[in-house]
């Protein structure tokens, strides 16, 4: 795998694997999984005002877009995490939506990485 995707970046999924295609496929796919629980809990969480859990929500979901170098989404996400634990929403809605347009375009690229690189996924 080379890196020709444009919101993700397959070189550090490569070097965590030792070049373990098995290995790849099974982390691509938790964390495609993980996208819609993600995205699904933040605005549920910010929608109660559940600042707290938002908070940790984005931490979580920071440390597992920074295994595709998602460096951006990433930033956004420490950035919510501290307006959520500082209790300063008002920026939070438009953070969450520029997460999930990138992630939902990080998803393509995935699902296209999993049929082009022979990595046949087994999730629907």
């Amino acid at each position: 795998m080379n890196n020709r995707y444009k919101t993700i970046n397959l070189t550090y999924l490569e070097d965590i694997s030792g070049g373990d295609i098995c290995f790849q496929k099974e982390l691509i796919e938790i964390f495609m999984n993980q996208i819609p629980v993600f995205l699904s809990n933040m605005k549920d969480y910010f929608r109660k005002r559940n600042y707290i859990k938002l908070a940790k929500e984005a931490h979580t979901a920071k440390s597992s877009v920074l295994i595709f170098m998602m460096e951006q989404v990433g930033k956004d996400l420490k950035r919510i995490q501290l307006l959520a634990e500082n209790k300063e929403p008002d920026k939070i809605p438009n953070l969450i939506n520029k997460v999930e347009t990138t992630l939902t375009i990080a998803v393509s690229e995935l699902e296209h990485c999993l049929k082009t690189e022979n990595l046949p996924h087994t999730f629907h």
